[in-house]
């Protein structure tokens, strides 16, 4: 394929897949599109030896990271190895009283306060910490640097440029993709409100056209609900010079999903997707749980602002529900094509798939007119 896309990054396919899997990244860029490491869960030690691995196995391909640099935000980062001051007792208790009643087991005594000291050091949520760990990742050839949340600072995407390095950003309205435009970047991802994650509330079909038209003649890639070819062939269709992935690749072989919660994905139906503060404290697309179900229900405390909420999450939630593969705990970001995912494929599969799909939808295209 030749578009702005492939001809910016030197790439065959305008295919681009966020992961927090190292393996993802690197299968996606040998299968001709572009690799994008999601580092939000990681301290910047962890992305210097995820960066390495992938140098060693990328065999030269582009590849790129995404960070969070969110705009409203509570900078709790020099309290967060202190969680008992941090997390405020009242949430503290209902999560607790939640998994017990459920027959959660804790974490064990001696091993508690290190597991979440180790937790909460992948936890990076405030643009410092994103720009400590892109000082890392400016060690390594990497080729892009996109903001999850928010507009990346001027003067990074100076720097960025200056090396050589594009930049992107995820807009979930066209007034956010106008701000990324100013900003300097050099292109925007709208993220239809269909995707998993941190998302917005507008709809793929009406969010990609209008950011297409508002920042044009930018590129754009189309995110949200973009799980097979036709899906693909529409971003294109609707102006789109590519396309944004992460939901997609959960249901690899080389993904991070641990098995059981893999398999409750490949049990959901769109509809369990769900958008909730209880993850982060920002709407977040997530599988439907136990636990975000609670905090819908009368009698709940509020959820904490972002990333309080996170830390709450992970210290008194997610690490316990793991470990004691508690099913109806489990639960993992994802976009409402998780109805589509059915079986284990790899990612080379997974891109043939698309392809193949996305020809079909043209020869039938074809054929109407």
């Amino acid at each position: 394929m030749t578009n702005k896309m492939c001809e910016m990054f030197g790439i065959e396919l305008p295919i681009f897949a966020f992961s927090h899997c190292r393996d993802v990244v690197v299968e996606v860029s040998k299968a001709g599109g572009m690799g994008v490491l999601g580092m939000a869960r990681m301290s910047p030690e962890r992305v210097e030896e995820e960066l390495k691995w992938i140098d060693a196995h990328i065999d030269g391909k582009p590849y790129g990271i995404d960070v969070l640099m969110p705009t409203t935000f509570v900078d709790n980062s020099d309290r967060k190895y202190d969680p008992e001051h941090l997390l405020p007792q009242t949430q503290v208790d209902f999560v607790r009283k939640m998994l017990a009643d459920a027959g959660v087991p804790e974490l064990p005594k001696s091993e508690a306060d290190e597991i979440k000291r180790e937790i909460v050091k992948g936890i990076n949520f405030t643009p410092a910490e994103s720009l400590q760990m892109i000082e890392t990742a400016l060690k390594h050839p990497i080729k892009l640097i996109v903001s999850g949340l928010g507009t990346p600072p001027v003067e990074l995407i100076d720097r960025a440029h200056a090396r050589g390095i594009k930049v992107a950003a995820l807009a979930g309205k066209a007034k956010h993709a106008l701000k990324h435009k100013q900003a300097g970047c050099d292109f925007v991802v709208a993220v239809g409100s269909e995707a998993g994650g941190h998302t917005g509330d507008i709809t793929s079909m009406v969010l990609w056209p209008t950011i297409v038209d508002a920042v044009a003649p930018m590129p754009v890639l189309g995110a949200g609900g973009v799980g097979n070819g036709r899906q693909l062939a529409a971003a294109l269709v609707l102006g789109c010079e590519g396309v944004w992935t992460g939901s997609l690749w959960l249901k690899t072989a080389q993904s991070e999903v641990m098995p059981e919660i893999k398999q409750k994905m490949f049990e959901a139906e769109a509809g369990d997707a769900i958008l909730t503060k209880s993850v982060t404290g920002k709407p977040c697309r997530t599988l439907r749980n136990k636990f975000s179900e609670a905090w819908e229900l009368p009698g709940a405390p509020p959820t904490l602002p972002a990333p309080t909420q996170n830390y709450l999450w992970w210290q008194e939630g997610r690490t316990r529900v793991e470990r004691a593969k508690a099913k109806d705990f489990l639960t993992y970001p994802v976009g409402q094509i998780v109805g589509e995912m059915k079986e284990e494929i790899s990612v080379k599969e997974t891109v043939y798939q698309l392809l193949n799909d996305m020809l079909e939808a043209r020869e039938r295209f074809d054929n109407i007119l």
